[in-house]
């Protein structure tokens, strides 16, 4: 027979446990407020170096800027709260506590956080894990322009809207997402070799902006046909309302009813159409595209203040394309205005 009597010592903050049999330790995580404990108690290295006055405004920023770490992964990503006890998540935050301490700008600790929790989310050593600790170390290095510039760089280079179906939706696509940062585009020379030496993107040769626009929303952009020039074309489909719409720009007349090229190159598959109606389809959305300079008008006609942007694009940010960290800290910037956005995975993976 065992002896039952089971006797132990345990120093401070220890816990005894105790049992007949087996015993299973379940292993509940941490407290939001042992998240928060471990996050300050990193941030020490922050501010102990310093003295005086200095160290006591660190020491008050770093605590604002980690409980709004807290407070979003608690509100945003609760399992994140775990990553305190991670080394390399501790050195991310760190870099946060660090930059936010040194100059306390409050554009700068919002976009760091909302990079941070992005970090939080990645549970392996993957490209986007490393692009996000990058990121984190980059912003810091830039200006709110610069931070400006690669959010429209990356919206406008590498994302489209497909709800925006008609000239009133896409102003408000417009003031959503462009008007935050329309008066904040750099234009020096210097402001882009500074992005390039930090690694954020590279001079190319790249498109006027009313080419890019008129690409990514073409659907916007057509002068129409009359119904007459369309049955012309002698389509199998006529003038099947699921194809043709009236004219945004001329209601006298009819366009193809796609938003560009991809959208209707799915239709003319999701539609069984023949090869040859879907060529004509093709040529029919294309041959009554307006002019580059009449989309920019009809652009800057939508909304006035996009009059600014193209003068920025035009003399600097044209040429610009971004690396994966540049998109990573474009998407931030857009996601901290807009309050949600795409997953940065659907860009870098």
């Amino acid at each position: 027979m065992l002896d039952k009597k089971q006797d132990q010592a345990v120093g401070d903050g220890a816990s005894a446990l105790q049992a007949g049999g087996d015993i299973t330790i379940i292993n509940a995580g941490i407290t939001v407020s042992e998240a928060r404990a471990i996050a300050l108690d990193v941030a020490k290295a922050t501010f102990f170096e310093l003295s005086g006055v200095a160290r006591d405004t660190a020491a008050s920023r770093v605590e604002e800027i980690t409980n709004q770490v807290i407070e979003r992964l608690e509100k945003e990503y609760p399992v994140g709260l775990q990553k305190a006890q991670d080394p390399d998540f501790q050195y991310s935050l760190l870099t946060v506590q660090k930059e936010f301490a040194r100059n306390g700008d409050a554009d700068l600790g919002s976009l760091l956080v909302d990079l941070l929790v992005d970090r939080s989310k990645q549970d392996q050593r993957d490209i986007l894990q490393i692009v996000l600790n990058e990121s984190l170390a980059t912003a810091p290095k830039l200006t709110n322009s610069q931070l400006a510039a690669l959010a429209l760089i990356f919206l406008f280079r590498y994302t489209q809207n497909a709800s925006v179906g008609n000239h009133d939706l896409f102003g408000n696509y417009l003031d959503r997402y462009v008007l935050p940062f329309a008066d904040k585009l750099p234009k020096s020379a210097a402001s882009y070799q500074h992005l390039e030496f930090a690694g954020c993107g590279t001079v190319l040769v790249g498109q006027p902006l009313e080419e890019q626009l008129g690409n990514t929303y073409q659907g916007l952009f057509l002068n129409g046909f009359s119904s007459e020039e369309i049955v012309s074309r002698n389509l199998s489909i006529g003038l099947d309302p699921n194809f043709f719409v009236p004219c945004l720009n001329d209601s006298t007349k009819l366009q193809v009813k796609v938003l560009n090229k991809e959208a209707l190159k799915k239709q003319i598959e999701d539609k069984t159409l023949s090869a040859e109606d879907g060529a004509k389809l093709h040529r029919l959305f294309d041959e009554r595209k307006m002019a580059s300079a009449q989309i920019k008008a009809k652009i800057i006609e939508v909304r006035g203040f996009m009059t600014q942007v193209f003068d920025a694009w035009t003399e600097s940010m044209q040429s610009f394309t971004l690396t994966s960290v540049g998109m990573a800290i474009g998407h931030a910037n857009i996601k901290r205005f807009t309050g949600e956005f795409a997953k940065l995975e659907i860009w870098i993976n």
